[in-house]
């Protein structure tokens, strides 16, 4: 028999989700053909798979350390005998043969070697030599706010946010790396529980990115996003005079072979400088409820001038919506494109700054997150807080070059 406690990175999802992160090799059948034989139980009782962890909750599996070397890719846990009496139902534990012969897949039937130790596995002795290595080579990443659930990074332009091939370096793996390197212990309970970034930004976008370090943090945050109740501040330079604060509107493509997203005209609603908690609100719950149009996605973004001149604004932008590429490309399409877009951009302005400030890539930068008021859980750490984070040299001397004179405020 196997057993294994669950704790708070664990707790507060499905047992059939978990039983995935627990036996890894194991397919939709094999889990719940066990599940019905009770050779996984649940606080000692039978269980469907739908049933909602809770800390402290004991999941058993009745295998033979071969069967669960062999799904799990890792060995028997540690204290824990073998348990080969039967049990209530009368069923004696899973062994590879019953396994081969219950007709469930057989990764040795397909000619695979025997998945070895966790403590022997190549697999995961080389991930956790990636995340050390992206800490090791990912510079200038800097942590705004940690807690025990919760971490809230700065990234600088040109790093990825989560890996877009197998052999890329992201902020994710950085994130994991810096957790390692404070807990080394941490290696162990990643087969069961990983920290992950929670939103998404462009590789040449800077700015906020939040992480969760606990399941109970990384459920927050994500909620947090997907219901858009976390406001989500930046910063740019376009291209022309922006005069007046405004809400535009419209609809966006997403064309993920060309890495392009196309935006179709929608309403500009002048003097907007700032929505209303009320009328924010409103808007998020309008465009939630919004049927989507083909392929295409209702998107919102606000913005306010800070600096204007006739040739550039400085913009700070919220997104009411959040969709690959929305601020590049809204923008772009009311004839307002970034500094320094090459995909949306005007390449003559482009050119020009690129040759006279030695800007290579679009200026826009996460400054800014404010978290909505939450009275209980881990989340109440951050209600109604503000995390700021500072907008990188270049910006600034970007901006100091082409706003000399102009009063910035706050928009």
């Amino acid at each position: 028999m196997q057993s294994v406690r669950i704790g708070t990175n664990q707790a507060g999802q499905r047992l059939d989700k978990f039983l995935h992160k627990y036996l890894p090799l194991a397919g939709n059948g094999f889990l719940y053909k066990m599940l019905r034989k009770k050779n996984i139980t649940l606080n000692g009782r039978k269980a469907e798979g739908n049933e909602i962890l809770q800390p402290g909750d004991q999941v058993c599996t009745f295998f033979s350390e071969e069967t669960f070397a062999k799904f799990s890719g890792r060995e028997a846990p540690k204290g824990y005998a073998e348990d080969v009496s039967p049990q209530k139902s009368g069923k004696t534990s899973a062994s590879a043969g019953d396994v081969r012969n219950s007709g469930e897949r057989d990764i040795h039937a397909r000619g695979q070697k025997p998945v070895k130790a966790l403590n022997e596995n190549p697999a995961k002795e080389n991930l956790v030599k990636e995340y050390e290595a992206a800490y090791k080579k990912l510079r200038g990443i800097t942590v705004l706010y940690e807690d025990s659930d919760f971490l809230i990074l700065d990234k600088p332009s040109g790093i990825l946010t989560q890996k877009a091939a197998a052999g890329d370096l992201s902020l994710n793996e950085w994130m994991i790396g810096y957790l390692l390197h404070q807990n080394p212990a941490l290696a162990e309970e990643l087969p069961l529980f990983r920290p992950s970034v929670c939103n998404r930004l462009d590789r040449n976008t800077s700015g906020i990115v939040l992480c969760g370090k606990s399941f109970p943090g990384l459920q927050f945050f994500s909620q947090c996003v997907r219901e858009r109740s976390v406001r989500k501040f930046y910063r740019t330079i376009c291209v022309g005079a922006l005069r007046e604060a405004a809400s535009i509107e419209g609809h966006l493509v997403k064309d993920s072979a060309q890495n392009r997203v196309i935006v179709t005209a929608g309403n500009v609603l002048a003097g907007e400088e700032r929505q209303s908690k009320g009328r924010r609100t409103a808007k998020v719950q309008e465009l939630q409820a919004a049927p989507r149009s083909g392929k295409a996605s209702p998107i919102c973004t606000v913005y306010a001038p800070i600096a204007v001149t006739d040739a550039y604004t400085l913009l700070e932008v919220e997104l009411i919506t959040g969709k690959s590429h929305q601020i590049r490309a809204h923008l772009a399409s009311i004839g307002h494109p970034l500094t320094g877009d090459y995909k949306y951009g005007l390449e003559a302005v482009n050119r020009m700054l690129r040759k006279k400030y030695g800007l290579e890539h679009h200026l826009l930068h996460a400054g800014r997150v404010t978290f909505p008021e939450i009275t209980s859980g881990p989340g109440a750490r951050l209600s109604g807080r503000s995390i700021e984070a500072p907008c990188p040299e270049q910006f600034r001397e970007l901006e100091e070059a082409l706003f000399p004179t102009c009063r910035k405020g706050t928009g």
